[in-house]
């Protein structure tokens, strides 16, 4: 026999736990003792044994004992009940309410047979609370040893809030069995997945404006994120209207940015527009990204026009679909864990729960930031003759809508006179 835990232990809500599934904060209080006959040692959820009290709040007397076969019953203890239980993994713990502290018990992942013996729980629950300077009230022996399952049982009831506590499991509907917890935690998972995977879509919805994208643009690279905040609507037209549009929407967006940021004065930026025009690759030096921007560094007739930056239209916060916001309010401090089915008065003691968000919002742009145009303008020439041409028309749009800075809606209109209709049951 040996004893992990020996002493007194701190319990608060008149409660005490064994946890050993890491994955859950334990049982409620109705689940713990759902089709016991017994109240005081709750087993009816896997893993987990709740413990009750008769003190409220304080230290209690406290040993568990670990058997290698059943040990004998003391006639001292004055309420005495057994339940069957096996750890949900290698860590079982003796846990004080909240998770304040904790001990190892070290038990296999066996079956075992436990029995709670308690005395002094009426005089105890009379005290309520117990302050450090005042005499120990209770005390409880935790003993296991390996047994296979069987019903939970009551071997002795002295005390009037053992009773109380036996009458109430007594009133628990029976313990869904492993089919039906199974088949419970399935639902559970496939309606989970289902609200992540309508979240998911739902906010794949919002980051497109309201439609879903095609699978071409959800491959597409290069600046399609940049285009969607200013015209999400815009950005699916262009993806219908085919590669050709595409095409001639590239070319019309580069043209644009460079008359409008002065550089179709310069005879090596007009050789590129001619060479995206006639679909030809673009010559010297448009065909090396270093050697562009030294080139316009280089001219001394390159224009030196700036303009403010483009600011996108602001849109509603996304709100997932299986968002339920509630108001929730308490006067008494949030209790965490099992405790949370249980407060200050028997036979429940519950409180409220409440969640608390935090938003963070981007101020808009600077508006006596100014931009270089003819810097602006040269991306959307090499972005022009991309080879894909979903991309291409991405690509140079945007950088024509930077380039127009606070007048972008003039080009996108235009752009948009250049599409073919689209269907809007698309």
């Amino acid at each position: 026999m040996r004893r992990p835990v020996e002493g007194e232990v701190f319990v608060h809500y008149g409660q005490i736990y064994v946890e050993s599934d890491p994955d859950t904060f334990g049982p409620d209080l109705d689940e713990a003792f759902a089709g016991q006959r017994g109240g005081l040692c709750g087993a009816a959820t896997p893993g987990s044994l709740w413990l009750t009290t008769g003190l409220h709040t304080g230290d209690v007397g406290f040993t568990v004992e670990v058997h290698e076969e059943q040990p004998p019953l003391d006639p001292r203890w004055e309420d005495v009940v057994e339940v069957s239980f096996r750890p949900a993994s290698a860590e079982s713990r003796l846990m004080q309410w909240a998770g304040e502290d904790m001990w190892e018990l070290d038990l296999e992942e066996i079956d075992y047979r436990v029995r709670y013996c308690a005395k002094g729980m009426d005089e105890a629950h009379r005290k309520d609370t117990r302050l450090d300077s005042e005499p120990q009230l209770d005390r409880y022996l935790l003993q296991f040893w390996p047994a296979p399952p069987e019903t939970d049982r009551i071997l002795k009831e002295t005390s009037k809030i053992a009773a109380y506590w036996h009458a109430f499991a007594r009133e628990q509907p029976p313990a869904p069995t492993p089919a039906e917890r199974a088949e419970a935690e399935r639902r559970e998972r496939l309606e989970k997945e289902r609200a992540e995977r309508e979240h998911r879509l739902a906010h794949e919805r919002w980051e497109w404006g309201g439609q879903l994208p095609s699978e071409a643009l959800r491959a597409v690279r290069g600046n399609v994120w940049g285009l969607v905040r200013f015209d999400p609507p815009l950005v699916h037209a262009i993806d219908a209207a085919g590669p050709e549009v595409q095409r001639a929407v590239a070319v019309l967006a580069a043209r644009r940015a460079c008359e409008l940021s002065g550089l179709t004065a310069l005879g090596w930026v007009t050789d590129g527009l001619a060479a995206l025009a006639e679909g030809r690759t673009l010559p010297p030096p448009f065909d090396d990204w270093d050697s562009m921007w030294r080139t316009l560094s280089d001219d001394p007739h390159a224009p030196d026009g700036t303009v403010g930056e483009a600011v996108p239209p602001e849109r509603p916060p996304f709100r997932s679909p299986t968002e339920r916001p509630e108001v929730q309010t308490w006067s008494e401090p949030q209790v965490i864990g099992p405790a949370g089915a249980v407060m200050a008065e028997v036979p429940k003691r519950r409180t409220g729960a409440g969640s608390a968000t935090m938003a963070v919002t981007i101020g808009a742009p600077e508006p006596s930031r100014r931009i270089s145009q003819p810097h602006m303008a040269l991306p959307a020439v090499t972005g022009a003759a991309e080879s894909d041409p979903l991309r291409a028309a991405l690509d140079a749009v945007f950088a024509a809508v930077v380039t127009y800075g606070e007048r972008y809606e003039t080009l996108l209109e235009e752009i948009r006179s250049a599409l073919p209709p689209v269907d809007d049951a698309s």
